[in-house]
């Protein structure tokens, strides 16, 4: 691990955030390391506001969305809302369709079959809609590089409007409207929205006609959090506030579906890690093992008892899911030792029987092993299917446009993408791949980083500095956990292995100079007991953690690394 200690403030600067706010040396610095320099902006940031949310008529073509919508209403159209089937896609759909079924009846979903159409806007889709008699599609979450697709629509009759938030070609579709802040045209002043993000901005400007605002909408709120931390985008800026209190909801007020789900598990409160680790992976096993309907399905329901039933549906799926991508991650660990490539700078891997619902995740899982550009490959078809994830710091979506002539399609981001090629394509792409990552990527990136936010004491660790810290979440992207690092610790001599198969690590550090003691446990780090043994002192770079245990809650470190 690469330790690296974030630059810290000039002093003059803190000592002023310092008397604005009347806080401590360390919350301004972590303020300002946010970028929070002001007492006006300290307000907005630890006090979000859904009136500090940006007119969604900023958005280009947002006008163009809700007139075609309003004369779809008026002329008694049939509306599809399409939606991808992954988390963003799905919740999308979900808030898409619940709000025009409350102001239209002929509404009407869909989601694309992973295996059969692929990702995003399909042709079968599209005959749905013919089929049906349906002129207008919301497509969500995809769209923006679906230029043959919109073109053949129109020819039909059918008019799109895209809410997308991926990064575009060099065309634009030819649809009724295109909402996507990071086009280039769109002077909209925060670009990253994830795809229920900007389904919202729409329905919030659909709202506005009748004289609504954001705050009428808060019930939608659980799905956009959700989406939100399911996709990994920012949590700052508008982000930040659409998070902020689509938590409040999922913890108060959760739509049936949620609510089923969190019934499966023993939560107080939920934090963003927690959609995460726990909503998200739920949701996202119906579109990888079954169909992503199931999750629009759940999501929708009102009446408690079907949620539940669905719920349990779905988590029947998710641990089909756990399995197999925990069956397929080693099956790529093996094939990589075989074929001897640890000194590769990418890992690309591929076996035509491999369920293409897991590869996103065996691809993170192959990501954190060895640290460097992953694909992971698949037959889909007549094509073999790809999800790639990249290593903080390199844009694996550059690296995959360079190499296009290799690529039937590919789409995504800086960090997760995906893409299709011919099978006989497949060696000339690894090595193209190969020699564009080696010829890009910064080598230290190849090493994973702690960033750290600043160097405490134990003895900063107090309740009351805890209820501060609480305050910075919702945590994310932009705004991560407040990472520490403190040295010349002690183990009091409590330190051992615990855990079923003793993995993981737990201790009790005093540090020279103090009386204070703080217990600490690192996951996954028992091969890290030698170094405090013994009375041996350490460093450790670790966040602030609330243990519970028989109804008391104390602090402790969660251990992210421990050097000598």
């Amino acid at each position: 691990m690469r330790w690296t200690l974030k630059e810290k403030p000039q002093a003059a600067e803190t000592e002023a955030l310092q008397k604005a706010l009347n806080v401590d040396a360390t919350t301004a610095t972590l303020l300002l390391q946010r970028g929070i320099k002001t007492f006006e902006e300290a307000k907005t940031f630890f006090r979000p506001s859904l009136t500090d949310l940006h007119d969604p008529f900023l958005m280009k073509d947002m006008d163009k969305a809700v007139a075609r919508i309003e004369k779809a209403i008026a002329n008694n159209e049939n509306i599809l809302v399409y939606g991808d089937y992954d988390v963003d896609g799905t919740s999308s759909v979900a808030l898409m369709s619940t709000y025009l079924k409350s102001i239209h009846n002929l509404v009407y979903t869909y989601i694309p079959n992973r295996y059969d159409e692929g990702y995003g806007v399909s042709y079968k889709g599209i005959n749905f809609a013919l089929e049906n008699n349906f002129t207008l599609i919301v497509a969500l979450d995809c769209g923006i590089k679906a230029i043959d697709k919109v073109a053949h629509a129109k020819e039909l009759g059918i008019d799109f409007i895209i809410c997308d938030h991926h990064r575009p070609g060099e065309k634009i579709p030819d649809a009724a409207a295109v909402l996507d802040p990071k086009r280039e045209d769109c002077n909209y002043p925060y670009k990253e929205l994830c795809g229920c993000g900007v389904g919202f901005k729409l329905i919030e400007a659909l709202a506005s006609k009748e004289g609504k605002t954001a705050e009428d909408l808060t019930e939608y709120l659980d799905l956009v959090a959700t989406a939100i931390g399911a996709d990994i985008v920012p949590i700052d800026g508008e982000n930040r506030v659409l998070a902020y209190f689509g938590l409040q909801v999922i913890n108060t007020n959760p739509r049936p579906g949620i609510k089923a789900i969190l019934a499966q598990v023993e939560k107080t409160e939920l934090t963003i890690t927690d959609v995460v680790f726990i909503v998200a992976p739920r949701i996202n096993a119906a579109g990888r093992m079954k169909h992503g309907n199931y999750a629009v399905t759940l999501l929708t329901e009102e009446d408690d008892e079907l949620a539940t039933k669905y719920a349990a549906e779905i988590n029947d799926y998710n641990l089909e899911r756990r399995e197999t991508d925990k069956r397929i991650t080693e099956e790529a660990l093996v094939q990589i030792e075989k074929n001897k490539e640890q000194d590769r700078l990418t890992t690309v891997v591929y076996d035509k029987d491999w369920h293409k619902g897991v590869i996103g995740i065996v691809a993170s899982r192959l990501t954190e092993t060895y640290h460097r550009p992953t694909l992971v490959f698949t037959k889909s078809g007549e094509f073999l299917a790809a999800s790639a994830r990249s290593v903080k710091g390199f844009d694996v979506y550059n690296a995959l446009e360079a190499c296009t002539e290799h690529i039937e399609q590919f789409g995504g981001h800086k960090y997760a993408a995906g893409l299709t090629l011919k099978e006989e394509n497949y060696e000339a792409f690894k090595q193209a791949f190969e020699d564009e990552v080696s010829k890009t990527i910064d080598r230290n990136l190849l090493t994973p980083e702690i960033k750290i936010d600043l160097e405490i004491d134990l003895d900063n660790i107090t309740p009351k500095f805890n209820r501060i810290l609480k305050q910075f979440a919702p945590y994310g992207p932009s705004n991560m956990t407040p990472v520490f690092l403190t040295e010349n610790l002690i183990d009091t001599g409590y330190g051992k292995p615990v855990g079923a198969d003793q993995t993981h690590l737990r201790l009790t550090a005093t540090q020279a100079g103090t009386s204070k003691n703080v217990v600490g446990i690192g996951f996954s780090m028992a091969d890290k007991f030698e170094i405090i043994s013994n009375g041996k002192p350490f460093k450790a770079v670790y966040s602030i953690d609330e243990n519970e245990w028989q109804g008391n809650i104390s602090l402790q470190m969660k251990i992210r690394d421990i050097k000598a």
